[in-house]
């Protein structure tokens, strides 16, 4: 009996893929028209980038769920558009400018690549900018535009929470998580 074997490709071929047709979008949008000639050496570009510049391997563990993920995206972009208008209101007020400063945030993450995520989204929303990743110890040095009182300050870290815990729930939830790297609390849970 002949087996038949089906042609999947594996999750690094489809990165790689992904990639590419990323870094060929890029060229496309920056000549600014949509030709084959443009395409052709888009692909020819993104292709030389990729053998001459390759990027390192991050490893990836679990997988993508998608609700958690469009719950994320709501959320990330709400943010992003409440902390713009409080920099407009900023702006425009009559009184001083706010108290800023630098808060420190441990988080729970365990994939570099969900940690920078993390990074990617808090810069992504007006009036922070993470200074400091410490990748040891989990912690975030974020500068915070209005940290002048609890209720600020607050606001903050319950932001920060949240976009974590959305985050872990969309890319590492802990039933799917396999690393090699443990946590000091693992080591002492483990006989």
């Amino acid at each position: 009996m002949r087996t038949v074997r089906r042609l999947v490709p594996n999750r690094s071929t489809i990165v790689r893929i992904g990639v590419l047709l990323w870094l060929t979008a890029v060229w496309v949008t920056l000549w600014g028209d949509l030709s084959v000639g443009n395409l052709l050496a888009g692909l020819a570009v993104a292709a030389s980038i990729m053998l001459t510049l390759p990027l390192p391997r991050v490893p990836v563990s679990g997988r993508l769920h998608p609700l958690s993920l469009v719950e994320l995206i709501i959320v990330s972009s709400y943010y992003a558009l409440e902390s713009s208008l409080q920099i407009a209101w900023f702006a425009i007020r009559p009184a001083p400018p706010p108290v800023s400063g630098v808060l420190r945030v441990h988080l729970s993450m365990r994939s570099d690549l969900v940690l920078v995520l993390c990074a990617d989204l808090l810069n992504l929303i007006p009036g922070t900018m993470v200074l400091e990743i410490d990748r040891q110890r989990c912690v975030f040095y974020v500068h915070v535009l209005d940290v002048g009182s609890e209720k600020a300050v607050d606001k903050f870290f319950r932001t920060t929470r949240r976009l974590e815990r959305l985050l872990i729930s969309s890319f590492e939830r802990p039933t799917e998580w396999r690393s090699d790297r443990t946590t000091p609390e693992e080591k002492e849970v483990q006989p």
